[in-house]
């Protein structure tokens, strides 16, 4: 596993291609977003932020994590769950990411 914790963040992000997720341990809970890479597409299947530590921005963060990756990697991306088709909703700046 990789750490690609972005710059003052609180607590690290790891990325771990072989089970093809994000994640980041917080207080001793783990939130996670989890993808597949299908025909050059990032499609994120799931985002979790366990309650006890939700309401912090961590699944933003992940998020964001995970479309640094798609960028740098010259994927599009399919939000394949709620959180990351919100996410794209109020992010414009990631609009060129989104699979046509």
């Amino acid at each position: 596993m990789a750490s690609v914790t972005p710059p003052g963040l609180a607590y690290e992000v790891e990325h771990d291609p072989v089970l093809h997720r994000f994640q980041a341990r917080v207080q001793g809970h783990l939130a996670l977003l989890d993808y597949q890479i299908k025909r050059k597409r990032m499609v994120i299947t799931h985002t979790e932020v366990p309650e006890a530590i939700g309401g912090r921005g961590i699944a933003g963060e992940l998020t964001k994590v995970a479309l640094r990756y798609a960028r740098d990697n010259k994927l599009k991306v399919v939000p394949a769950c709620a959180y990351a088709e919100s996410f794209f909703d109020r992010h414009a700046e990631y609009q060129d990411l989104l699979a046509t």
